[in-house]
């Protein structure tokens, strides 16, 4: 068996140096000479001076436009009027008390006799409160006075309502006395 392992080696050595053997050796290519570089052209010949331009004649004097027109006085804003009184709710209520009925009574009053004169209500809240809670509990107030109003007599169309929630508040002390001025509805007014 080792003598079949012998001539078996011994083959693959003999075709093997055949192959290498009858491979012939190219001739390694002589590189080109490297040509020498081309004169670089002339430079072109220089361009004629341009001819002298005449300077612009002055522009025209123009008169400066007029100035523009006045704006409009921006129409006023809501203040507050001493015929108007705040009322004032109870803890995480929207419901209108005795004795702040009557304040919205006087209110109405002096509302129809004073039709041109647009309503503001802006309804306030303590601190107490998430501030989207505070925000519809200030609406809710705002529009029970409105309802109230209503029914007393003041066109509907005459009013607005905003909600302040907690952010405008009229005592910023952490007590019971302090938070029930902040639980309030404010009456500001302007003219149609």
């Amino acid at each position: 068996m080792r003598t079949f392992i012998d001539r078996s080696i011994l083959a693959s050595l003999i075709v093997g140096l055949l192959f290498v053997s009858a491979c012939a050796k190219r001739p390694v290519a002589a590189p080109n000479p490297v040509a020498a570089p081309a004169p670089a052209p002339a430079p072109p010949p220089p361009a004629p001076a341009p001819a002298p331009v005449a300077p612009a004649p002055p522009p025209p004097v123009v008169a400066a436009p007029p100035p523009p027109a006045p704006r409009p006085a921006p129409p006023k804003e809501y203040v507050a009027n001493d015929n108007l009184k705040p009322i004032h709710f109870a803890f995480d209520s929207a419901t209108i008390r005795p004795a702040d009925a009557k304040i919205l009574d006087a209110s109405a009053k002096w509302l129809a006799a004073n039709p041109n004169q647009i309503l503001l209500i802006e309804g306030h809240c303590d601190e107490r409160g998430t501030e989207q809670y505070n925000l519809a509990l200030g609406d809710r107030r705002a529009k029970a006075a409105m309802n109230y109003l209503v029914a007393q007599g003041v066109q509907g169309d005459r009013v607005t309502l905003v909600s302040f929630g907690e952010e405008r508040p009229l005592c910023k002390e952490n007590n019971e006395g302090c938070w029930s001025q902040n639980r309030r509805d404010m009456f500001l007014v302007k003219e149609k």
